[in-house]
């Protein structure tokens, strides 16, 4: 299978240069000027379109197995690629809980059975579960997940000396879901009291607040440092955490941290529209996003994922107490920092090097992140001259909603290409191919 994009003015390292790529057997063989004389069995004219590399998403619930009711690896596997993220990193609270080779086992088999992107899954950490820990293959799996506050799956670890054990042995990487329990469980059990059933729009920011989340990030930095341990800590929801991280390039770090499209996108005050759909954990705070994003911009932190947990719409019209955490955001997390990219917040270039370049690094992905030649052809081409309108018929979430409803982002994907494969053109699916699964090099 060979294809060839002819005229794309290619996004990476740092450069915009228009140019022609030549893609055979699933990798990239040839990038130069002038390409237009070679054949292929597949030609796409990307005459004023931006070529990136395909975007990996670190962070995701896909909710198969056992939450299949909400979500199936199918299904948002789909809908990644709809928005141009080629590959992803899904988390270990499914039912049952991944806490085990066998069940993450499980995992990577539906993936390999079904997934249309490339895929990767979290092993799971309990209080009770380190043996299994340790038998990690830690070349064929993105890393360790530590629930270090509780969210949906109930899967936290909050035994001092589990956690102090595996930040010291851990061989690679360990991501971590930070929010101090102790801090959340007294605000909520304060503000049910006080406020029943008629809670204030804003109460989720109230009781999962700042406070919660920088005593647990804190916590994490800590053990981290004291063991060496190579730590990453997600969706930084709080310019309190900011302080935590360091400023420059990932090779210098063993502590790195992400932040997601909609702690960036939404404030507090969307709560007074949105409600439910934007409940999530951590929770989206009051006036935190413009120094969250200047963060990001400054390289204190150093990823963008979206946590995509999607929950059906049912689920989400129950009372705040009730309604789960999580939203559907993985279709258009592209399209949204392509929106700060039209506002002029942030280049093109620095989108690729948040949403692939360093992702690629801090897990050290084989071959995939960049547009190299020799490397895998993950590549999304997008059209700045036109738009994407969010509305129902056009999602592909199972749970068929999505909090930007209504919005007609300024962007658009027209070909998303997943391990060498077209397998999304302008509107259409090619489900003749399955992604694969990453690789690391450790």
């Amino acid at each position: 299978m060979t294809i060839l994009i002819l005229n794309a003015l290619v996004v990476n390292e740092g450069k915009i240069e228009p140019r022609d790529v030549f893609i055979k057997d699933g990798f990239i063989e040839k990038i130069a000027p002038d390409l237009a004389h070679l054949k292929a069995n597949r030609m796409i004219d990307a005459t004023g379109k931006y070529l990136l590399p395909g975007v990996i998403d670190d962070q995701v619930h896909f909710r198969e197995p056992g939450l299949t009711h909400k979500a199936t690896i199918y299904t948002e596997a789909k809908a990644a690629i709809a928005g141009g993220t080629t590959s992803f990193m899904e988390m270990p609270n499914t039912v049952p809980n991944a806490l085990t080779q066998e069940l993450l086992a499980d995992k990577y088999q539906i993936a390999a059975e079904t997934s249309l992107a490339n895929y990767s899954f979290y092993m799971g950490t309990s209080n009770d579960n380190y043996d299994e820990v340790m038998r990690t293959d830690i070349r064929n799996v993105c890393g360790l997940k530590i629930f270090m506050g509780s969210s949906t799956g109930n899967m936290l670890v909050d035994n001092a000396h589990v956690l102090s054990k595996v930040f010291a042995n851990f061989p690679t990487l360990i991501a971590t879901h930070c929010e101090d329990e102790a801090t959340v469980k007294a605000n909520l059990e304060k503000y049910k009291t006080l406020y029943a059933d008629n809670p204030p729009y804003d109460i989720h920011a109230i009781i999962r607040n700042e406070e919660a989340c920088y005593k647990s990030s804190s916590l994490a930095v800590e053990l981290a440092k004291k063991h060496k341990t190579r730590l990453h800590i997600l969706h930084i929801s709080s310019s309190d955490e900011i302080p935590l991280f360091q400023s420059g390039p990932i090779a210098e770090k063993h502590i790195t941290s992400e932040v997601c499209v909609h702690h960036l996108w939404f404030d507090a005050e969307d709560y007074k529209q949105l409600g439910n759909q934007i409940k999530c954990n951590p929770a989206i705070k009051h006036n935190h996003r413009e120094k969250l994003f200047q963060a990001l911009l400054d390289d204190h932190f150093d990823v963008i994922a979206t946590d995509h947990a999607p929950h059906t719409w049912d689920e989400k019209q129950q009372s705040y107490w009730q309604a789960p955490s999580g939203l559907p955001l993985v279709q258009h997390s592209l399209n949204v920092m392509l929106e700060f990219y039209q506002d002029g917040k942030i280049s093109l270039e620095k989108i690729a090097h948040k949403m692939a370049h360093a992702v690629a690094e801090c897990f050290q992905i084989d071959r995939r992140g960049y547009i190299r030649e020799g490397y895998w052809a993950d590549l999304t081409l997008v059209d700045l001259n036109q738009n994407t309108a969010v509305d129902k018929d056009s999602l592909y979430s199972k749970c068929a909603w999505s909090p930007f409803e209504g919005a007609n982002f300024r962007s658009k994907v027209t070909h998303t290409i997943v391990s060498g494969n077209i397998a999304f053109a302008n509107g259409k699916f090619d489900e003749t191919h399955r992604g694969q699964r990453l690789q690391f090099n450790r």
